[in-house]
């Protein structure tokens, strides 16, 4: 089950930081001292965005059940 789970988590993790660079900055941000923030103000409305955001915590949460699961898999070797 360890070899299942730890290539799941690692994949997981590198989605994740993908996905999380993928957003949009909201302003404020190091986004905005680049250029990003051009726009802002409607970057949150659109079908991508929101698929965006989805998918994003759909990673987020199978991250964190890998997390619990390699605690609990690796406490009882």
């Amino acid at each position: 089950m360890l070899y299942i789970v730890t290539p799941l988590h690692l994949l997981m993790s590198g989605l994740l930081i993908v996905l999380v660079l993928l957003h949009s900055g909201k302003g404020g941000g190091l986004s905005d001292m680049f250029g990003g923030g051009m726009g802002a103000s409607a970057a949150g409305s659109t079908v991508m965005e929101k698929n965006l955001n989805r998918i994003t915590v759909v990673a987020a949460l199978v991250w964190s059940f890998t997390t619990i699961a390699l605690g609990m898999l690796l406490t009882n070797t």
